[in-house]
């Protein structure tokens, strides 16, 4: 077992408060991400969780056993940082084998460990060399092996692919996603990068401003987001937020592939006017900078047409979310239907 569970647990540094009453639920073998921008408060809730960092208050507990007061060192979990933290001086071995020795373990049962961890990885035909001599992404396999080795409960990740470039993130992502299918591990993941978090997570937890946003799997969070927010941090281009034309603040989103170029009516959707003002060609699909009388909305589609060009979108209902004007998600009654088809369908034909 291998679950973690936080309650009511806030972090203060000084009259700051990061993490405010933060209740996180993380299951056994899971593959959970943290995610969200900078200064959320992912970082922290995972130091906490690792011992780097003490709770203000609330309790962090490890398979139902409370760790507050636990030393990092025996709570039986494994960090992987961002910036690899291997010795320069040792060969890959050395660092591998270093955090054994400490423990005692006995040579034979190292070398067995880092043999088998490095044939998982594929690392065994580089035990000899210096981390100088490797590639960005041999060191963060060197990383995550020095953490596979020790055979701990839970694997903790803060970010440990950012510094590698795009093409070795996606090579990663893979190795990381088939690793935790072979260890059958908790593994919990710190990033900012959405990409990441879709991924490579079977839970999500968005966090902003040192709170959970939303705790769920991609696809819900992708499909049914609780809130402007999630609604507009998962998805590239963001979510579509339509403001100022319907009553009591409601708000209308959607998608940017959710948008149908060359439309003339829909009978349960709507329809507007468009004039494109960018566009991007990224090979099987273009993204279009569209300009409407309701502000500039985003199309993503397989569907090219020329610059400046003036012609009808549509939005299938089905695609729709509403927000109140808390910009929380809300009902999407048939009464609500007509309200959005009424306002658009009067001003369908113009730009202005």
């Amino acid at each position: 077992m291998s679950s973690i569970r936080l309650t009511d647990v806030s972090k203060s540094f000084g009259n700051e408060t990061v993490i405010d009453k933060l209740n996180l639920n993380i299951k056994d073998h899971s593959f959970t991400v943290l995610v969200g921008p900078s200064g959320c408060g992912k970082s922290t809730t995972l130091r906490m969780i690792t011992g780097l960092e003490t709770p203000t208050a609330g309790d962090v507990f490890i398979d139902d056993v409370r760790v507050n007061d636990i030393s990092p060192g025996k709570r039986d979990i494994a960090m992987v940082f961002q910036n690899y933290a291997l010795y320069p001086t040792m060969t890959v071995e050395q660092n591998i084998s270093f955090g054994l020795e400490n423990k005692k373990i006995s040579k034979e049962e190292r070398k067995r460990r880092i043999q088998t961890i490095c044939d998982i990885v594929g690392l065994a035909e580089y035990l000899k060399r210096k981390p100088s001599s490797l590639s960005g992404g041999q060191r963060q396999r060197v990383a995550l092996a020095r953490a596979m080795v020790k055979d701990p409960q839970v694997f903790l990740m803060d970010e440990p692919l950012s510094n590698l470039d795009a093409k070795l993130r996606t090579q990663m992502r893979v190795e990381l996603i088939s690793l935790h299918k072979k260890l059958g591990t908790t593994f919990v993941y710190v990033t900012h990068d959405q990409v990441e978090a879709m991924s490579m997570a079977d839970d999500i937890v968005l966090m902003d401003n040192g709170k959970i946003v939303q705790q769920s799997i991609p696809s819900e969070l992708y499909n049914n987001p609780n809130c402007v927010y999630a609604a507009q941090f998962v998805g590239s281009p963001q979510t579509n937020v339509l403001s100022g034309y319907l009553p009591e603040g409601v708000k209308l989103g959607f998608r940017p592939e959710k948008v149908q170029l060359n439309k003339i009516a829909m009978s349960k959707g709507i329809t507007m006017t468009a004039k494109v003002v960018t566009k991007e060609v990224l090979g099987s699909e273009i993204i279009y900078s569209l300009s409407t009388r309701y502000g500039s909305i985003m199309a993503k589609t397989d569907i090219e047409v020329a610059d400046n060009t003036v012609l009808n979108v549509g939005v299938d209902f089905v695609h729709m979310y509403l927000f109140d004007k808390n910009s929380m998600r809300m009902e999407f009654s048939s009464d609500m239907q007509a309200a959005v088809k009424n306002t658009f369908t009067a001003k369908a034909g113009s730009l202005i």
